[in-house]
């Protein structure tokens, strides 16, 4: 019994509380149970998902719960100073001061190594990593943490990101904060999209909790409808693709064809999809179940016609934020600013660290030499810089988000470079304005296939990995064993072409099905909540199968 009751309440890095696991659906009904009997009282409604919230990210990532009580009381009273200073100064540097803590947390966890590996590649060095937070918790509460490796909090890029949304929209006075401590520590910690988003903005999430519950049969029909496809989207697709196929073929590049290669690159984006918008699905219909609504965060992304639409539909939460607090105030596309030169030096000073040889800093200082030469007698490549910078940089950080390798970054500019050609190809372009059926399907087409080669470094283990696999592809490609490839993996390219066939369904047709399932009666519902949930133990694989963007 005591055993048991260990594993209920305490954390085991091998059972974390996760959508996928038959322990979260049981841990739900039981959070929902209660629910109903104070769902009324807001005050008591703010409490008590805030400890349920608390409780959600002990059994995800342990002690680090007290990273986010920390954010919580940071920004919660730094918001309320923001509010209350008068003076344009004493707002700026409260607001700098929320960003650099954030930041700087932010940085320890993701950064450290690299800081570290810098250094000591710069000056000669032998400087270990030491977990400081650990070694302060063994010498003070006689805990065991290893102090030799920093673990990386499950979704503190995320809430990082909404803490730091708090304090400027305060500062911008587009909301008044929070009085309530526990209201606020609600709004950070809302367990549903606590770990792998969506990033939820103050200005979106605030007033809701201050309303009354409200929930109707359409929103709860919506609601068990985006639960159930979120889970066939992770357990069905994502994860059965993942393991049968996709997984093999990059852990081992070399021992496969360039033709397995490509097929599973294109497994990939699927699975990529599939994997992260099937989270945000169940997180959403979870939320809606209680009387909140969470932004959509994925709107068919592969239905678009260029990479900058892309982004709008990939990810919406992540690249809305990056606009709205990276993008617009460096300039948009409206010119570069200071900020936006300074950004480029630590950009280009991250790359050359990153760099294996001197060759690449060398090659990256040469261009901007030219580029400022260039810039200085022509005025209207000058004009084209300055309106394109700030796109570069924010996909370049974007790709820093993820994580600070050369992979990322490259993957983040190969993206940024996406966005800029384009803008230079629809000026001459003379398909840009057709609406031809045949034109809008190769647009597709193009922006598809450019996406899914850039995720060769997004997926790869490492940069060697991903050059291996790239050099299969141009090498090695061997499209004689096709035939042979396709029988052998036959199921999982059956369960790929299902999942891209739905993808690319019509607006009308996806809203045809759903909106059947909405105005069903409840009986019909429950049996199609069974037959799912049949399906998904039958494609279910051995063992845990993390969601990608629990590494971010």
């Amino acid at each position: 019994m005591q055993d048991y009751l260990k594993h209920i309440f305490l954390f085991n890095k091998e059972t974390p509380l996760i959508f996928t696991q038959l322990y979260f659906w049981v841990f739900f009904v039981i959070v929902l149970t209660f629910y109903t009997l104070i769902y009324k009282k807001k005050k008591l409604r703010s409490f008590y998902l805030f400890l349920i919230s608390l409780f959600f990210y002990y059994k995800t990532s342990g002690f680090f719960f007290f990273l986010l009580i920390f954010s919580t009381l940071v920004d919660f009273f730094i918001g309320k100073q923001i509010y209350k200073s008068k003076l344009p100064l004493n707002r700026k540097l409260l607001v700098g001061l929320s960003i650099v803590i954030n930041l700087l947390v932010l940085s320890y966890f993701k950064y450290s190594y690299f800081f570290i590996d810098s250094i000591n590649t710069l000056l000669g060095t032998h400087f270990q990593v030491v977990d400081v937070l650990s070694e302060f918790s063994n010498g003070l509460f006689g805990t065991h943490f290893d102090i030799d490796k920093i673990l990386l909090p499950v979704g503190i890029s995320f809430y990082t990101f909404q803490t730091i949304s708090y304090s400027v929209d305060v500062y911008r006075k587009k909301i008044k904060p929070l009085t309530n401590i526990l209201d606020f520590g609600f709004y950070v910690s809302f367990f549903p999209q606590l770990v792998a988003g969506p990033i939820v903005r103050a200005s979106e999430f605030v007033p809701q909790i201050l309303q009354e519950f409200k929930l109707s049969k359409q929103e709860f029909g919506y609601a068990v409808f985006l639960i159930m496809n979120g889970l066939v989207k992770k357990m069905v697709l994502a994860d059965y693709i993942a393991v049968n196929f996709i997984d093999r073929i990059f852990a081992n590049p070399l021992s496969h064809s360039g033709t397995e290669g490509l097929l599973a690159l294109y497994g990939y984006s699927l699975q990529v999809y599939a994997d992260f918008s099937g989270y945000t699905d169940i997180a959403i219909g979870v939320a809606l179940l209680m009387g909140f609504r969470l932004p959509k965060n994925f709107n068919s992304p592969y239905k678009a016609i260029h990479v900058g639409e892309f982004w709008k539909r990939w990810h919406i939460s992540l690249s809305s934020w990056l606009k709205d607090y990276l993008y617009i105030p460096l300039g948009g596309n409206r010119s570069g600013s200071i900020g936006s030169y300074i950004l480029t030096a630590v950009i280009l000073t991250v790359v050359s660290l990153l760099a294996e040889s001197w060759l690449l800093p060398v090659i990256f200082v040469g261009s901007v030499v030219v580029i400022y030469i260039l810039a200085r007698f022509l005025p209207k490549f000058k004009k084209w810089i300055n309106t394109n910078i700030n796109i570069m940089i924010t996909m370049l950080l974007g790709g820093l988000w993820h994580g600070a390798s050369g992979k990322f970054i490259l993957w983040g500019g190969l993206n940024g470079l996406g966005i800029v050609v384009y803008k230079l190809w629809k000026k001459i372009s003379p398909y840009d304005s057709s609406n031809h059926w045949a034109i809008h399907i190769w647009r597709i087409f193009l922006t598809f296939n450019f996406i899914t080669f850039t995720r060769i470094w997004f997926r790869s283990d490492s940069m060697e990995k991903a050059s291996q696999l790239l050099n299969q592809m141009l090498h090695h490609f061997n499209l004689q064993l096709l035939p042979q490839v396709l029988y052998h993996y036959r199921i999982v390219f059956i369960v790929m072409l299902a999942g891209y066939i739905i993808h690319w369904l019509s607006v009308k047709t996806k809203d045809w099905y759903r909106g059947l399932f909405i105005k069903s009666p409840i009986y019909v519902k429950a049996l199609a909540v069974v037959v799912i949930v049949f399906l998904i133990y039958q494609a279910k694989i051995t063992g845990l199968q993390p969601f990608i963007y629990f590494q971010f």
